[in-house]
């Protein structure tokens, strides 16, 4: 299967072993897109790609730059959409009900989402939506066996809309226990950070689907207090409450449930362990490439042939 894959240039997170992963298993001919090309994909195809020779077309792309563009995307042949966010199209923010919006203009389209239960949503409102979890960088992120100096910590983002409720979750926490609540550049300091945390909080509060950072605390060996997504999601990743993480609802369940884990080291060692177990031979990007190109192979629903403007306009490039 021959593949043009289409990503963006500037990305906050570092993806390129997920990129390996897919260019492992199909003939991928893999572009990195900057701004103004994202922002001009009617130019940057009639300019750079032959559309004849590829069996699948896969973005991933802004999706601030694709809504804006449909008209031309939906005359893209043999489409795919690798999407992370989607979970933003059922929570309070910006694109609450876009992805929606967006995806039946072209139904046509497949969309690789990655959670289970967002995915279930998609497909009940006629997107041909497949589900393939996210994970991590298994050639960055390892647990280290060194010593853990931060008993309870969190590393990352907690400004955007989205993560309003991460916020004043971790915020409520703080207010209880010792929470240690930082930021790291990508690379050797995100790792040495999480290889310093024994217990580390997930607040993917309202979300519906874990974060990429679950999946890295993990690998990591950290013992992982998840805000629970509820039993599909938990079903479909694998995720087993006090076995190979900690699931809460509330602060007050983390709280307990964190007690008994200090009364008892060696229970928390063990879901350490299998945590990461469970993230070493399912999560990481290598295997999660693959799980991309497979849920690429199928044969896509048909696609209507576009009209003559449309088929002007991409000849021109305008």
């Amino acid at each position: 299967m021959k593949v043009l894959f289409l990503v963006q240039a500037e990305q906050r997170a570092i993806l390129d072993r997920l990129y390996e992963g897919i260019q492992q298993h199909c003939d991928c001919d893999i572009r990195w897109l900057e701004r103004e090309a994202q922002a001009n994909l009617r130019r940057y195809f009639r300019e750079q790609v032959d559309v004849a020779r590829y069996d699948r077309i896969l973005f991933f792309l802004r999706f601030k730059q694709e809504i804006r563009q449909v008209n031309f995307i939906r005359s893209v042949p043999n489409l795919v959409i690798l999407e992370h966010d989607a979970y933003q199209n059922y929570i309070p923010c910006k694109y609450t009900g876009k992805f929606t919006a967006h995806y039946r203009k072209m139904p046509w389209a497949r969309v690789i989402s990655s959670g289970q239960v967002v995915t279930r949503r998609l497909r009940e409102e006629g997107v041909d939506a497949v589900f393939v979890p996210k994970g991590y960088d298994q050639a960055l992120l390892r647990d280290l066996g060194c010593k853990r100096d931060i008993e309870l910590g969190f590393v990352g983002s907690t400004n955007s809309v989205a993560y309003s409720g991460r916020k004043a979750l971790l915020d409520e926490l703080a207010k209880v226990e010792n929470l240690v609540v930082t930021r790291t550049n990508s690379g050797e300091e995100y790792l040495n950070t999480l290889n310093r945390i024994r217990f580390f909080v997930s607040a993917d509060v309202g979300m519906g689907e874990y974060m990429i950072k679950n999946f890295e605390a993990m690998a990591c060996g950290c013992v992982l207090l998840a805000y629970d997504q509820g039993e599909d999601e938990n079903r479909a990743l694998g995720f087993v409450d006090m076995e190979n993480l900690v699931l809460y609802r509330t602060v007050v369940e983390l709280c307990d449930k964190l007690a008994q884990l200090r009364a008892d080291p060696a229970w928390a060692e063990r879901i350490a362990v299998n945590g990461r177990m469970l993230a070493e031979s399912r999560y990481s990007f290598a295997r999660i490439g693959a799980e991309v190109v497979q849920a690429m192979q199928a044969p896509l629903r048909s696609a209507p042939t576009p009209g003559w403007l449309c088929r002007l306009r991409n000849r021109l490039g305008v």
